[in-house]
């Protein structure tokens, strides 16, 4: 996506939510294209508008007509998609009149699809046994080469903690509180939290840690989980890991490091967990969020009784 399409307040929008806001690369990368995406839009049918002038059709326009039949984007647009996009240029009017260039947002009228709620997807307590373990019906999951010891450190540091993959690779040996056995994680907007981890998950750290300098040349200083070259281990590079590893395991068609975390947050609160407290150790703002995972464990209440009693 080029970003030519962009007009100055676009820019200076994303760099305020950049810097001012915190907001994550990947959260901008994506405003950036849907501004990009809609302003080139503008440009194409209308030769350029003026933002004073934008009125709700034209957003509706661009949703229903400017994004259909792109290269980047299929023929049919999902609804999730289709919020994202409004969510992004709800954004970008809000700081338009907060910076007095316009003075309503054209968004008013504009209403985002409803979303089917689906339920986070997760990997049974078997299955994480058998990562633990090492072992599916006598066969080795992880090997016993320095791949297989980074492999199994990531299943472990995201189903004991729950942290999300960017966290994880933003992981720094200092982050590792060996005297309280606890982790310092740097969340979304630069949030940090601390998250206790098991005594055993700590010697798996340090004897990975020690296994690092033993045998690779020059292993990256800084950040605790590297490759086989001793760099800084990639987003690509652990979702591979992470879907060879489930699917020895699951048949679930999910197996990415996020379904990691949605594990976590199930099996702590399918066997008693306080809501508030899964809230706290996964990072999220609104307990709403944190809900979703109750749902779960009432589909399986269901399930069991509808197996197991007479009138069900």
């Amino acid at each position: 996506m080029k970003e030519d399409h962009l007009i100055p307040l676009a820019k200076e929008f994303l760099a305020y939510y950049a810097g001012v806001k915190r907001k994550s690369p990947r959260t901008v990368e994506l405003y950036t294209v849907n501004l990009a995406q809609f302003f080139e839009y503008l440009a194409l049918e209308y030769g350029g508008i003026d933002l004073k002038d934008l009125r709700s059709l034209h957003i509706q326009s661009w949703l229903v007509e400017g994004l259909k039949g792109r290269p980047d984007t299929p023929d049919i647009v999902s609804p999730g998609t289709i919020r994202h996009k409004i969510s992004t240029l709800r954004s970008f009017f809000k700081y338009a009149v907060r910076q007095k260039v316009i003075g309503q947002s054209p968004m008013v009228k504009v209403i985002s699809p409803k979303l089917r709620k689906r339920l986070p997807v997760f990997v049974e307590q078997k299955g994480m046994q058998q990562l633990e373990q090492n072992s599916v019906e006598g066969e080795e999951i992880f090997g016993d080469d320095f791949k297989g010891a980074t492999g199994q450190l990531v299943i472990e540091l995201l189903y004991q903690t729950g942290i999300r993959q960017a966290e994880l690779l933003g992981l720094k040996l200092r982050d590792v509180d060996v005297s309280n056995g606890q982790l310092k994680v740097l969340g979304k907007g630069g949030k940090e939290r601390i998250i206790p981890i098991s005594n055993e998950l700590l010697q798996h750290i340090k004897a990975y840690d020690a296994r690092k300098r033993q045998e690779l040349a020059d292993p990256e200083p800084e950040y605790l989980l590297v490759n086989e070259k001793g760099t800084r281990v990639s987003k690509g590079y652990v979702y591979r890991l992470v879907k060879a590893a489930l699917s020895q395991v699951t048949t679930i068609s999910k197996r990415s490091p996020h379904v990691l975390r949605h594990t976590f947050a199930t099996h702590l609160v399918n066997n008693g967990a306080d809501l508030n407290a899964v809230k706290d150790l996964l990072g999220h703002s609104s307990l709403a969020s944190t809900q979703v995972y109750t749902h779960n464990t009432i589909e399986s209440l269901k399930k069991a009784y509808k197996q197991a009693h007479p009138k069900a």
